[in-house]
């Protein structure tokens, strides 16, 4: 399931490709949140699911995100150029938890940082402020860890392994995948580059045998591969363009090989594309033959501007849908 490469080198744009994989639909919705929104960090559902002390805040910045189940925020990036990423991860633990720190269910993490930050360093010190609390949606564990990145090129991966929060802060951290933990996906990748001439560091040779299943290990090491092949772009188009062609080579293709268990894999439900240079979003759904995008800048992100929302679904979608979207009831 799921995997994120960034593209910070490029020369016209820092871009972020991820994949959707789950094993049903997430009802993926584009949502378009404008500043000055009130969040409680613990409701889902109409329910509190933290207990007491909750996280409360407002929203300093306007976001364009993909919604998960209509509950949390799977995806996306904020008007001041971060963008964040939610993976499953299974062996995620927060800890238990403590009431003295507020609340956060987990399907609003990434909400709240691109609510409140402007960077990966801004976003990363949010994290002493709060406590994640992991909640089920329909039936699925909410497990999970962030990618993060911003309009400089700037990367974090964070999780949280037996109640303690690991961060891998640097800007050449720009592939992860859902499994297993990112020490041991860069562990991997090292004992790629040792083994295989050429792979890895400098441009890799075109008769390096590449790993092609479609589980989490193979995947990492495939998007790595194949972002260091890619040619210096003549502009922006053409960077979109590469970093979409990795993306989908990560994907996980309909029919592939199902499994259960630990490092499972499901195929990709949608694709998206963060430009963080020109602040769009490129969204392609795995059962559509169409690219859509917006620009986060053609909406009114002002407080009191209403949600706008739109289903990426519709079968005539194509190119700037910015101008598709609706007046929505806040989904949380």
């Amino acid at each position: 399931m799921c995997t994120r490469i960034l593209w910070n080198t490029n020369g016209h744009a820092v871009l972020t490709g991820r994949t959707m994989d789950w094993p049903e639909s997430t009802e993926p919705v584009l949502t378009v949140f404008p500043r000055g929104m009130e969040r409680d960090g613990g409701a889902l559902a109409g329910t509190t699911v933290v207990g007491d002390n909750p996280l409360r805040w407002t929203s300093r910045y306007g976001s364009l995100v993909t919604t998960v189940y209509g509950a949390g925020t799977a995806d996306g990036l904020n008007e001041a150029g971060l963008a964040a990423h939610m993976l499953y991860l299974d062996s995620t633990d927060p800890g238990p938890r403590e009431p003295g720190t507020p609340g956060l269910q987990i399907a609003l993490w990434i909400q709240y940082l691109l609510d409140c930050a402007r960077t990966v360093p801004e976003a990363l010190a949010l994290l002493d402020t709060c406590q994640l609390v992991p909640v089920e949606l329909r039936g699925f564990r909410a497990t999970v860890h962030v990618a993060l990145e911003d309009a400089s090129g700037d990367s974090a991966i964070v999780e949280y392994l037996a109640g303690r929060r690991q961060v891998h802060h640097h800007r050449g951290y720009t592939v992860m995948t859902n499994e297993p933990a990112y020490d041991e996906q860069l562990r991997l990748l090292r004992q790629q580059v040792e083994t295989v001439r050429g792979f890895g560091h400098d441009r890799p040779s075109s008769d390096v045998p590449v790993p092609g299943n479609v589980n989490a290990v193979d995947r990492f090491q495939r998007a790595a591969y194949f972002s260091a092949l890619l040619p210096e772009p003549a502009d922006d188009r053409q960077a979109v363009a590469g970093i979409l062609a990795v993306t989908r080579n990560a994907s996980v293709p309909f029919g592939a090989p199902y499994r259960e268990g630990r490092f499972r894999t499901y195929n990709t439900e949608y694709r998206t594309v963060c430009d963080l240079t020109a602040r769009r979003y490129f969204f392609e759904l795995a059962t559509s033959p169409n690219l859509v995008w917006a620009g986060i800048d053609r909406f009114d992100l002002g407080a009191g501007a209403p949600v706008m929302t739109l289903d990426p679904g519709a079968v005539d979608l194509v190119g700037d849908v910015s101008g598709g979207f609706t007046p929505s009831p806040a989904p949380f």
